[in-house]
């Protein structure tokens, strides 16, 4: 008989989302999908990534001083030249003297790709914004970019994040009611947006053309020091990492996030490397054979936008303000206490939790038993999704994550 924690997952796990949010359109209420033919292409087969072994302890303490490559770091009691947010020893320990750097980047309209630095941040999440589009919320801070950019509007969500990782954060302006409570939070003074006088750090390039914001993440967090604003090392415990593989994970080499038929992404394991890269939508999708990609590039290094970690976030997604979907919507996105997650690394998918116990947390994540769960040492990309959202195991390591709001 299955025991009640295998009941619960399964239920999550069975429960649709919406996987085509047209803008300025109310979702659909979908039946329930057969987990037989939930997926064309593919007959799933576990839709639980139940972890085979349970871990018995968390990963061991370093047994390498911060001169070398870290066996295991965390979740506190970093040298002072290891990044908490990546676990690797930084080449210029001035720049964990500061607080993170966090810039809001846009990737729709598609004729306006592919971004600048964003494959440079330490931290990136991706989430659903509004209508039927996501945007990157990226973080730097063991490494800096010189253009970062496209720069578009905040939303709720990045209040949350600015005080996860107590950083500054440029943007460019957002929906009246969001951009009050943002500037009247206990965040305001760290906010930063293109004025007359800011150009540096916030410029436009190409003004007779797209006219892009772009900013450069050290001459921004220079930018905020001259302005007076407490600009010193922060208290970013929480991560784990670990060089080594856990054992208990299963094949993970793929990881596919429709958020709706305008927004969708793939991340394939490349084992050449040992990171995942990114590839991203091209076309309108109304369905998942019409699903078409390309890879994502970064246009500040011109390379494929690659991760070490990948890690799915459910969480509770409603509308804030009174909105709905459609026209006038605004998105609010619940980031706190513990959710499920799935995080992928060197070609192994993990059934996790992501905590956030308070709101100057760092959000890190642990095995279903509690135990810390060990990133890989590098950077991460989280995907944030509804906590509805339908899981499909499509078979040799492949899932897919249908985002859903309720």
């Amino acid at each position: 008989m299955m025991n009640k924690r295998i009941i619960l997952a399964i239920l999550l796990l069975f429960v649709l989302g919406a996987c085509s949010n047209k803008p300025a359109e109310t979702p659909a209420i979908e039946a329930p999908v057969d987990p037989a033919t939930a997926v064309p292409t593919a007959a799933p087969t576990d839709l639980l990534l139940t972890p085979s072994v349970a871990p018995t302890s968390p990963p061991t303490a370093p047994t390498a001083d911060a001169s070398s490559v870290p066996i295991a770091w965390g979740p506190d009691n970093f040298p002072i030249t290891v990044n908490p947010l990546t676990g690797q020893t930084v080449s210029n320990q001035a720049l964990l003297e500061r607080r993170p750097v966090a810039v809001k980047v846009q990737i729709f309209p598609r004729g306006q790709r592919p971004p600048w630095g964003v494959s440079l941040a330490d931290i990136v999440y991706d989430y659903y914004n509004n209508f039927g589009l996501t945007r990157f919320h990226t973080i730097f801070y063991g490494t800096d970019a010189e253009t970062v950019g496209p720069i578009r509007s905040a939303r709720l969500l990045d209040q949350s994040l600015v005080e996860m990782y107590k950083s500054i954060f440029a943007f460019g302006s957002a929906e009246q009611r969001t951009y009050s409570k943002l500037f009247s939070s206990n965040i305001g003074e760290r906010l930063v947006v293109e004025g007359d006088a800011n150009c540096p750090p916030m410029c436009r390039l190409d003004p007779n053309g797209n006219n892009y914001l772009v900013t450069n993440s050290n001459e921004l967090s220079n930018y905020v020091t001259q302005r007076g604003v407490s600009n010193t090392r922060q208290n970013l415990n929480g991560m784990t990492f670990n060089e080594m593989t856990p054992a208990n994970g299963q094949q993970g080499q793929q990881a596919t996030i429709r958020f709706s038929i305008s927004a969708y992404n793939r991340w394939d394991y490349d084992p050449s490397s040992g990171r995942y890269l990114r590839a991203q939508d091209v076309q309108e999708a109304n369905d998942i054979q019409s699903e078409a990609y390309e890879p994502m590039r970064d246009q500040l290094t011109g390379q494929q936008i690659a991760t070490d970690n990948v890690a799915i976030l459910f969480a509770a997604y409603d509308y804030a303000f009174g909105s709905r979907p459609g026209p006038n919507e605004v998105v609010q996105v619940n980031l706190m206490g513990s959710g499920p997650a799935v995080a992928f690394r060197n070609g192994q998918a993990f059934e996790l939790t992501w905590n956030r116990p308070g709101e100057d947390y760092v959000l890190y994540l642990t095995f279903p038993d509690g135990t810390a769960y060990p990133y890989k040492p590098g950077n991460t990309w989280y995907e944030v999704v509804g906590k509805s959202s339908k899981i499909s195991n499509l078979g040799n390591g492949a899932f897919r994550f249908d985002h859903s709001i309720p």
